[in-house]
């Protein structure tokens, strides 16, 4: 059988240019991604009041979720924005980045093999991105927000607890951290009625199950 060969998408926003991977023409693992061995991320902002945000991560198989705080910076709202400069609203592409990898970045390499993201500005430096965690970067196709169901799944059920039309900079890290927490320990029928956390659990007791079958 023929191994599709990436496709690499030219996407210009706001005067930059990016090199991306589409998440429909994913190496060999495309139709295994959710296979227990294959940790793969889905990844979006929801938009708030202000243009406020709060990054979000869903690991695909288990619906694991954690949240990025985006703090507005100093001078938001204030200070007129400087043409190429950081974005004061909090989730410009070096702050989105930065909160991605120190959150995601924690975890063990095998659980963070791969991220899937919408075709946002906010990921202008995912190549960078990539070399600090090692993660494989793929990005939706324009209008596909089904290419990662998961993310948009929870980020309905993140609705709940973050209205629309609210300031969303007014949650501090610890609240999003309860919230996440939340989610996590919220049975789900997906899962046969386990949690999140449970889920994930489980994959890590096997994977090193199967670590120590290979090297045994």
């Amino acid at each position: 059988m023929a191994i599709p060969a990436r496709g690499i998408v030219k996407a210009a926003h706001r005067g930059l240019t990016h090199d991306r991977t589409r998440s429909h023409v994913r190496p060999v693992q495309k139709n295994a991604c959710t296979h227990r061995g294959i940790h793969t991320w889905e990844g979006d902002l929801i938009l708030g009041l202000g243009s406020s945000a709060i990054g979000t991560l869903v690991e695909r198989t288990t619906r694991f979720t954690m949240l990025l705080h985006l703090p507005r910076m100093e001078g938001h709202g204030t200070t007129k924005s400087v043409k190429n400069g950081p974005a004061l609203a909090g989730h410009g592409a070096e702050a989105v980045r930065d909160a991605i990898a120190g959150t995601i970045g924690n975890l063990p390499a095998h659980l963070r093999r791969s991220l899937t993201w919408d075709q946002g500005a906010e990921m202008a430096q995912h190549a960078q991105l990539r070399i600090d965690t090692g993660l494989e970067i793929y990005f939706c196709d324009p209008q596909s927000p089904w290419q990662r169901g998961s993310n948009e799944n929870t980020n309905g059920l993140l609705r709940q607890y973050f209205p629309k039309g609210t300031d969303l900079s007014r949650h501090g890290a610890e609240e999003l951290s309860a919230v996440a927490h939340a989610l996590n320990s919220r049975p789900r029928k997906t899962l046969d009625w386990q949690t999140p956390a449970e889920a994930l659990d489980r994959l890590l007791k096997q994977d090193m199950i199967q670590g120590v079958a290979t090297t045994g």
